[in-house]
């Protein structure tokens, strides 16, 4: 099985009354800054830009996304943070599997980060049975 990308777990996991994205991550939160996902063995990046002021930029093939997104402050006592996401810009062009996002699009995920904090992955639910990653922290990168 192909390993999925964002575009295709976001669309799994859509959430139809997801409420309205508005309160940025702190500061010192695990999630912000850039990671970096490869796929197709290596042969396509996606790079994600998590920035402090609860937006995010995602660069995969030809696409370029942005979208804004609120986490949980902690993790659950499984050890998940909650994302949710909702995309406001696209470019319209394929990412790494050949989809195209929608602006408009929200979606909930969560995320499980590595304990050295310099790797997550990104799950439909609160277990590590649908997930992509790992995500790696790309070091001295400008978010």
């Amino acid at each position: 099985m192909p390993p999925l990308s964002f575009a295709v777990l976001l669309a799994a996991v859509l959430s139809v009354s997801a409420p309205a994205l508005a309160v940025p991550p702190a500061a010192n939160h695990p999630i912000v800054g850039a990671w970096r996902l490869s796929l197709d063995g290596g042969m396509c990046f996606e790079i994600y830009r998590f920035r402090e002021d609860g937006t995010s930029l995602v660069t995969s093939a030809h696409e370029v996304s942005e979208s804004d997104f609120v986490i949980g402050a902690t993790p659950s006592a499984r050890g998940f943070y909650k994302l949710e996401d909702h995309i406001v810009k696209d470019n319209g062009k394929p990412d790494c599997s050949g989809e195209v996002m929608k602006v408009g699009t929200r979606a909930t995920n969560y995320v499980q980060f590595h304990p050295n904090g310099d790797m997550f992955l990104m799950c439909a639910s609160e277990a590590l049975d649908v997930c992509i990653g790992p995500f790696e922290r790309i070091k001295g990168e400008q978010i």
